[in-house]
């Protein structure tokens, strides 16, 4: 026979145990089930919002579905009566089955066309439909150093009181220099609907002011001097271009505004101060380039010709070259961007470079030719400076004609002079 001993330490401490109670108010206890009650409702409401979702996209999903499969299969039974080889075989018109494909792809193909044609770019900033602002600057000619001094002042006004925090304004000066006339072939105001030529500029510099941080009323003071070759009658020949522009460091910047000043009607023997409003941007003819297109629809390529650019030659840099940069974009995507050879820059330089490019599933229509035109000097290591940029192609409210003669003339290559503008 066995006797239990209970230990008389271990008895106290259970009964402690069996006694013991939370330290809290009857409050307290309502308030902590409370609130679990309420997180519970929440956890409720979540998962059944969460159920809802899950079958409404599903049934979305089930219809469109539903709707693809009957568009497929509405015109299936009297396009295929005609076509039976054997029992149990079906010959089908190909034709109608790309005519059926087409009716579900067009609301989405059209959609999304339009946007890529409309998203088409091919310029280095975006500009405002509003202009507002004014630009100060003053302007001297000092005949016996034959220097042209240009000094930036002020911009004000640039925009709303509510976007002047965001807004850092700098300036863009080009001086340029009336070159030859337009000889027809492709001239800026033929494609305007005029009959007289156009002139073709050059750019002999180009200056960056400082940047202005979060102000409208941007304070430059930044002056800018350069040496005229020719002094005789060279003002007649110059005009100012000055683009006020908003810098951004992770996107395109933003062009507000321009000032356009020939200097033929200024009288800058002595420094003259002037205020001009800003005007919104044109495009000035710089050169003109011959491109040759060929399109190959059974390989799907495309090859692009750059024959000659034609320039009005500044006689700056003796050591010049020219070369483009071509890039093909069709409906979304952009082909990776192809470079032409550096040649020394003349009045007319030829390249005679045909570069290729193997287009995507998509119809001819749907895609564009960028051009750009840089110029750099092979004597030293300078950065790339900007020539122009041309655009070919063909959209829902402008058909251009070389884009027309090409597709017209398969298999063989069309030749045809285009605007380079800036």
């Amino acid at each position: 026979m066995m006797t239990v001993i209970e230990d008389p330490d271990h008895v106290g401490s259970f009964l402690n145990v069996s006694e013991l109670k939370i330290p809290f108010s009857d409050t307290v206890k309502y308030c902590i089930l409370a609130v679990s009650v309420i997180l519970l409702l929440v956890a409720l409401c979540i998962l059944a919002w969460q159920i809802f979702r899950c079958f409404s996209h599903s049934y979305s999903t089930y219809t469109q579905d539903s709707m693809n499969s009957d568009l497929l299969y509405l015109e299936e039974k009297p396009s295929t009566e005609k076509y039976y080889s054997a029992p149990g075989m079906k010959v089908e018109n190909q034709s109608t089955q790309s005519h059926r494909l087409s009716r579900c792809l067009s609301q989405t193909w059209f959609s999304s066309s339009e946007t890529s044609m409309s998203d088409v770019n091919f310029e280095e900033q975006k500009t405002n439909k509003k202009v507002l602002g004014s630009l100060r600057f003053s302007v001297f000619f000092d005949r016996l150093e034959s220097r042209l001094v240009i000094c930036v002042l002020q911009a004000e006004g640039l925009s709303d009181s509510g976007e002047a925090t965001s807004m850092q304004p700098f300036v863009k000066v080009r001086l340029m220099k009336a070159g030859l006339e337009g000889t027809g072939k492709r001239s800026l105001k033929k494609e305007r609907g005029e009959e007289s030529p156009s002139t073709l500029w050059a750019v002999l510099q180009e200056w960056d002011t400082r940047i202005v941080k979060g102000s409208d009323k941007a304070l430059f003071g930044d002056e800018f001097s350069f040496i005229l070759q020719e002094t005789k009658n060279i003002l007649h020949h110059l005009k100012l271009r000055m683009e006020v522009r908003d810098f951004d460091k992770f996107s395109r910047q933003t062009l507000l505004g321009e000032v356009n000043i020939p200097l033929k009607h200024l009288d800058i023997s002595f420094p003259l101060v002037l205020q001009e409003d800003l005007q919104a941007p044109q495009k000035d003819l710089v050169g003109e380039v011959l491109l040759s297109l060929k399109f190959l629809p059974t390989s799907q390529r495309l090859e692009v010709g750059l024959l000659k650019i034609r320039t009005a030659f500044p006689n700056i840099c003796s050591y010049a070259a020219l070369y483009a940069k071509i890039s093909v974009q069709c409906n979304q995507s952009k082909l990776k961007p192809q470079k032409t050879s550096a040649v020394v820059r003349s009045a007319v330089t030829v390249f005679n470079e045909v570069l290729i490019f193997l287009l995507p599933d998509f119809a001819v229509d749907q895609c564009k030719i960028l051009v750009s035109v840089y110029e750099t000097c092979t004597d030293a290591k300078s950065s790339r400076s900007l020539i122009g940029h041309l655009c070919v192609g063909k959209d829902r409210n402008l058909e251009d004609e070389h884009w027309t003669l090409m597709v017209r003339s398969i298999r063989q290559p069309i030749a045809k002079w285009h605007a380079l503008l800036i």
